[in-house]
């Protein structure tokens, strides 16, 4: 049996680990922060031992390569979120089952610059999205589990959470460097 879904970050949600704040963050800012994400996840990356991008730093701490993977798959799983809560009412947001991805698509695996490219296009995409709203769609409500109703104003905060909190995590990593790769 499988657990149950954790829920969903508030709307007014402040992390305890990396700070960002919903409330306080425009949509635009955060739109500036997604953009420059691109580049910083690759430059936090470069400054990585390659032997070291695979190794997973602790129990239940996923490795830079499936960090990197993750944040792909956040930015084409929240364009096409984003994309649902303009075009319909109330759509039902599927989880996206993040420990089952990185399992089952062998994100450990995979070719990092290639990923670092796709990031970037994910990215640009979700960016691309996010243009195409119109000021009355901020409003506009996705559900998840019951009673869980999120905003596309929110959307684009998580998304923003999401390369924040796991740049820092990549960073951290960076940080053991040659230390996690066992001779």
């Amino acid at each position: 049996m499988s657990s149950p879904l954790p829920p969903l970050a508030t709307e007014d949600h402040v992390c305890g680990e990396c700070s960002v704040d919903y409330r306080a963050t425009p949509v635009e800012d955060a739109v500036g922060v997604i953009a420059g994400l691109p580049d910083a996840v690759r430059e936090a990356v470069g400054a990585i031992p390659p032997e070291a991008r695979r190794v997973r730093p602790g129990p239940g701490v996923w490795s830079v390569a499936e960090y990197l993977c993750h944040l792909r798959d956040v930015y084409v799983s929240f364009t096409i979120r984003l994309h649902r809560v303009r075009t319909e009412e109330r759509p039902a947001l599927e989880p996206m089952f993040n420990d089952l991805r990185a399992r089952r698509f062998g994100y450990n695996d995979c070719d990092v610059d290639a990923t670092l490219r796709e990031l970037a296009a994910a990215a640009g995409g979700f960016r691309d999205e996010v243009a195409r709203m119109g000021e009355g769609d901020w409003d506009r409500v996705a559900t998840r589990l019951p009673g869980e109703r999120r905003t596309a104003r929110w959307l684009v905060r998580q998304a923003m959470h999401e390369g924040v909190h796991h740049l820092a995590d990549i960073r951290k990593i960076g940080e053991f460097g040659s230390e996690l790769v066992v001779p």
